[in-house]
């Protein structure tokens, strides 16, 4: 496989002096500054609570993900507790928005002292606070898209080491969240050909490239860390099955219920905004104490698998519609933004004596039923993003721009069908993709032009 060559106008380029690479380094500097300030030492949310305790016991599963556990276990005696994952995040979220503002900065100064201020922008900035691994994939895949952003024009030595981490830092993000593998293969063929996007390029990649994140998660799930599985998969099917059976009012489970039970599972049980229902919250837990029953588990076997597969034929437009329903809960109404159960107790949780963060809460609770904490306007700022770009497709800006929000779109759109809850959380790459590649894609319209005039014949 090729690696693409340095971009053919590089040369039109202009270097920026000192100082406004130094201007741009100081806000980026007090924007991280900032985020100390406000957010420091984050939020343990209920998921990142587990994952600590593996840390401790040494747990490893495929519920949550083990490589956030092994980075965490790595990292925590900086700051134990919180506050390790923390400072991990929130410096690779602003490595990621300086790097695309000084390179940025080689063109347009205004426009690089912008990128900077979009990563304050509240949808993604406050959930820096969240100890979730979506946070720490999207920080992560960020970081990923802009080190090759800033070096796609550089020798090719700079150029193709910059390209070999950027690609472990996509699988990373896949070993994070696995439901990213049909997204992954927009930014492996942009790390591959930085200098231009080209959609044949993206298709013929596309199939490879989920069938070798497959094997990476495979293989380093199972074959190398030999995590114990817990069947993450089958809450999907729960799900579905919760979903189709309210839509037919037939029972799809491979269990026989009462008749209350029954009256529960097609009238108050389904809810498309999460899972949890059929697992932890009255009045339906029962289902999945059922399925977990100790002397007939359905849970993780092949019987639970069965029983989706005949669901799914059987009842293809009950399915559909309750698929439907979830991607429109995930993308149009208000849903659950920061997790901050434990803020009353304040001798348990660091960030409730955090009086800066105290002071942005009444910020976040008079935006949070906005449209910025709106999945579907961070799906249609990605289109408009990649559209946009379009026509400069074939330049430095452009080729990361479409890339990302292409990312950030199918990645969003994936929870359609691969997901079992609709938190505002799950967007988050989504959000912070979209303002990674604002101001790229405004850039490549004029690096279009230059490269026009550079091509332009002599009068």
């Amino acid at each position: 496989m090729t690696i693409s060559a340095p971009l053919s106008d590089a040369r039109t380029a202009t270097t920026p002096g000192h100082g406004s690479m130094l201007l741009v380094g100081a806000l980026i500097a007090a924007c991280f500054g900032l985020t100390l300030l406000f957010l420091y030492p984050g939020y343990l949310t209920n998921d990142a609570t587990y994952v600590y305790s593996y840390v401790q016991d040494w747990h490893l599963g495929d519920w949550q993900s083990p490589l956030e556990t092994l980075l965490w276990w790595l990292i925590d005696p900086i700051a134990p507790g919180s506050g390790s994952m923390f400072l991990l995040t929130v410096t690779l979220y602003w490595l990621g928005f300086g790097v695309i503002a000084l390179t940025v900065a080689r063109r347009s100064l205004a426009l690089a002292l912008v990128v900077p201020l979009l990563g304050l922008t509240p949808p993604a900035f406050i959930f820096l606070s969240m100890i979730w691994r979506d946070i720490l994939f999207s920080v992560t895949w960020l970081v990923a898209a802009a080190i090759v952003y800033g070096t796609a024009d550089r020798a090719a030595p700079l150029r193709r080491s910059v390209q070999l981490v950027a690609m472990v830092l996509i699988g990373c993000g896949l070993l994070l969240r696995p439901n990213a593998i049909t997204a992954a293969p927009f930014l492996i063929a942009y790390a591959i050909w930085p200098a231009r996007f080209e959609w044949k390029r993206a298709a013929l990649i596309f199939v490879p490239a989920v069938i070798a994140g497959y094997g990476l998660i495979h293989l380093t799930y199972y074959e190398i860390l030999h995590v114990k599985r817990e069947n993450p998969l089958h809450s999907l099917l729960v799900f579905d099955l919760g979903g189709i059976t309210y839509y037919t009012k037939q029972n799809q489970f491979p269990v026989d219920w009462s008749p209350d039970e029954m009256a529960l599972l097609t009238d108050r049980c389904y809810e498309p905004q999460h899972w949890d229902i059929y697992w932890t919250l009255d009045p339906c837990k029962f289902v999945m104490a059922r399925l977990e029953r100790s002397d007939d588990v359905v849970f993780g076997t092949q019987r639970l698998d069965d029983a989706w597969i005949r669901a799914v034929t059987a009842h293809p437009l009950a399915y559909v519609a309750h698929r439907f329903t979830v991607l429109w809960t995930f993308l149009v109404p208000p849903n659950l933004t920061l997790q901050l159960y434990k803020m009353s107790l304040p001798d348990e949780t660091p960030l409730a004596r955090n009086p800066y963060f105290l002071a942005l809460l009444p910020l976040h609770d008079a935006l949070k039923t906005t449209i910025l904490y709106r999945t579907g306007l961070w799906l249609l700022l990605g289109l408009a993003i990649a559209g946009w770009a379009w026509p400069a497709r074939r330049t430095q800006s452009g080729a990361f721009a479409i890339s990302i929000a292409a990312a950030a779109v199918v990645y969003l759109l994936t929870f359609g069908l691969l997901g079992v809850a609709t938190d505002f959380r799950y967007a988050h790459w989504g959000v912070v993709a979209s303002l990674a590649g604002l101001v790229p894609a405004l850039l490549a319209r004029r690096e279009q032009r230059d490269r026009a005039g550079a091509n332009a014949p002599s009068p």
